[in-house]
């Protein structure tokens, strides 16, 4: 059973590729949830994660709730990423309004929406965003572990805007890769589907590794894992695994 969510940015830089990334996003919904079986929950962020549809898998309130999410302008703001006037005395409002928390919205996303799930689930989080994190107290450190510790892969989807900072490609590669998903870059409307397609097969198709650690510690703990490949010709390939980087060791749980 698969515990999914979709975590989508919904600053200032994703004004003009919302529609499309919101289409896209209730597609793949369509094609990936099995009812009964699957689980997705879908999040909003600007410099705030607003959890728009809890654990569901229910297609039509998923749907209602993609429907829902919508670019949230900071105040006095007339596009293109220019704000006039004078910003409300509510200065932490102004802020978050008009930022981005994308570590602290992972690390959230991580901790609350799929922590709890069914432990015989495969946990994962699609990021919708263009990887320009510019709010939040977190750091992609933190989003990473949170990640492993709730034992959620991570696929980017870097999509932006041209007339602000681009995409930041080496923060997306190093979130996803440490936690054994993959990071995507659509250049237009078709390349954003197919990345879609392309995580849905890559979910339905893995292989589970299973080994006992020689540290039998439950002392919480970071263990690094590095998988080889032993078959020479698909070395010469160049045939990359893709696999989180490491885990957090269980700790000893307290009655």
């Amino acid at each position: 059973p698969l515990s999914l969510t979709i975590l989508i940015d919904t600053s200032a830089s994703q004004e003009r590729t919302l529609p499309q990334e919101k289409d896209a996003a209730k597609s793949f919904v369509e094609s990936v949830v099995r009812p009964e079986k699957d689980e997705v929950a879908i999040v909003s962020f600007t410099g705030e994660a607003t959890l728009e549809q809890g654990m569901t898998s229910n297609i039509q309130r998923l749907r209602r709730a993609i429907d829902r999410v919508k670019f949230s302008p900071p105040s006095g703001y007339i596009g293109g990423g220019v704000v006039t006037g004078t910003p409300p005395i509510s200065g932490r409002n102004q802020a978050t309004a008009g930022s981005t928390a994308i570590w602290d919205a992972v690390w959230i996303t991580s901790e609350e929406v799929l922590g709890p799930s069914p432990d015989k689930t495969r946990r994962a989080i699609v990021l919708l965003t263009d990887g320009v994190n510019t709010y939040g107290s977190k750091k992609i450190k933190d989003a990473i572990n949170a990640s492993l510790k709730a034992e959620a892969v991570i696929y980017s989807i870097g999509i932006g805007d041209r007339f602000y900072d681009g995409v930041n490609k080496g923060a997306l590669k190093k979130v996803s890769e440490n936690t054994g998903g993959r990071a995507f870059f659509p250049r237009d409307e078709g390349e954003l589907r197919n990345a879609f397609t392309q995580i849905q097969e890559e979910m339905r198709s893995q292989y589970l590794i299973v080994y006992e650690p020689l540290n039998q510690e439950r002392d919480g703990s970071y263990r690094k894992i590095e998988i080889k490949v032993a078959n020479s010709q698909m070395s010469k390939d160049k045939v990359r695994l893709t696999h989180r980087e490491g885990y957090f060791a269980k700790t000893e749980k307290k009655e």
